[in-house]
């Protein structure tokens, strides 16, 4: 009953968090559209919408938590409804797998086909990505955040596990691409952005696949 006690606390605490960080996703994925807009620069308009993708993985787990408490006295799941959060978690890292696939391919495409970057609004537009991204996290860190006392797959918070990585994936990926446009812009090295985007999908899908292998362990219920 105690431990019971205490994953609902940190299922409500992670709930809140969420909600704080959909909230900062939306306002900043909102700026950067309009203001890609107003100044005619794709690559605002491009990490806006990016970071649109972010906020349905977010807006998912959100619900997930919401599903969960509203069912939690509920008699038509066997073993509890806590197992909607772990199919939300696997779903999210569907998206956070095809986050670093597209990211891969775009990097590829880059490197064969080099276009012309303007420095300036990339640099600017990443910059605010990690702030804001560098924000996110620092909200949801924290004491049993994701992880619980005793670590154990069964016990661990993979719907809150799952949209932590997809913002710490969109802080890597601001950070790679400030290193890679200095670089660019001051020392004419183009093709560096295209290999630290490879190398960022590449550590993204290593994420990913293992968030699927936790939540598919739960799903399935396999023994450790």
């Amino acid at each position: 009953m105690e431990q019971h006690k205490h994953n609902h606390s940190v299922s409500e605490n992670n709930e809140k968090k969420t909600l704080t960080v959909i909230i900062f996703t939306i306002i900043m994925m909102c700026i950067e559209i309009a203001y890609g807009y107003i100044t005619h620069s794709m690559a605002l308009l491009a990490d806006g919408y990016h970071m649109g993708t972010h906020a349905l993985a977010l807006g998912l787990t959100y619900i997930a938590y919401i599903l969960t408490r509203k069912f939690a006295n509920s008699d038509i799941f066997l073993n509890g409804p806590e197992k909607i959060g772990t199919l939300a978690g696997y779903t999210s890292s569907i998206f956070l797998g095809l986050t670093g696939v597209w990211i891969i391919i775009e990097a590829l495409e880059r490197f064969i086909n080099p276009l012309q970057i303007n420095f300036n609004d990339a640099i600017l537009v990443a910059i605010i990505g990690l702030v804001v991204n560098a924000a996110c996290i620092l909200i949801m860190e924290g004491k049993n955040s994701h992880k619980h006392e005793h670590h154990d797959d069964h016990n661990e918070d993979y719907n809150y596990k799952a949209a932590y990585y997809h913002i710490l994936a969109d802080a890597l990926t601001s950070l790679l691409a400030i290193i890679a446009l200095l670089i660019g812009k001051y020392f004419h090295i183009i093709f560096l952005d295209s290999i630290v985007g490879i190398l960022g999908g590449i550590l993204i899908l290593n994420w990913t696949i293992n968030l699927l292998k936790g939540t598919t362990k739960i799903l399935l219920d396999i023994k450790d």
